[in-house]
């Protein structure tokens, strides 16, 4: 992830509400050999005593939670939408096309859990994500031999997150007519691109100084 003072965020709490609207992460390793892993993980954040922690489980045996035994290091990449800026969009014709993205890098230090924690975030994982205490997804509506079953087969961790950097390219380094004409673009095309014209609509007061 590269650095530029002017793609980045205007506060902690935005960085983390970022995280906290885009749980679903790449999480990367490396195990022996330097072999480089990644796999795909919803997490739970939690905010204890000034620490971040992120709580979530994978498959056993596998090789992306054999390399995390052997290397606790990791990192989490929060993500979240990205769109194509043509340069055709600027007022100066002279320079490069882009692309616009969000994106959020959490290094940390895994630790695996016993399986009395593992129920707990399994249960917060459904309480969350199912957001219906009624729903009879829930873990703690389910039948305690399917669920005991199922844990065989998975393991739970938490990763102290010892760091965060974060890239929020929204075409801040760009004149104000060709902001507004980039949004414009974007605002007539496909999903993603949508959702990058309205976070650079929120950032424009941030960007250019107006009420």
């Amino acid at each position: 992830m590269y650095h530029t003072s002017y793609f980045k965020a205007s506060s902690d709490k935005e960085v983390l509400d970022f995280m906290y609207a885009h749980p679903f992460v790449i999480l990367c390793g490396v195990g022996e050999n330097n072999k480089p892993v990644a796999t795909h993980v919803p997490v739970l954040i939690e905010e204890r005593e000034g620490k971040l922690f992120l709580l979530a489980h994978t498959m056993r045996k596998q090789g992306h939670s054999n390399a995390f035994e052997h290397n606790q290091q990791v990192l989490a990449i929060f993500s979240g939408s990205h769109a194509y800026v043509s340069a055709s969009w600027y007022q100066n014709k002279e320079s490069a096309s882009t692309w616009n993205y969000q994106a959020v890098h959490a290094s940390g230090i895994l630790k695996f859990l016993d399986d009395e924690k593992l129920l707990e975030i399994l249960e917060k994982l459904t309480d969350h994500f199912e957001n219906d205490p009624h729903s009879p997804s829930l873990v703690s509506k389910m039948d305690k031999d399917y669920i005991d079953k199922m844990m065989q087969a998975i393991i739970g961790f938490e990763i102290e997150v010892t760091d965060i950097q974060h890239v929020f390219k929204l075409s801040q380094n760009r004149d104000a007519k060709s902001y507004g004409h980039i949004i414009e673009q974007l605002s007539n095309q496909d999903e993603d691109a949508k959702k990058i014209a309205e976070s650079m609509k929120k950032n424009e007061a941030a960007v250019f100084g107006k009420k």
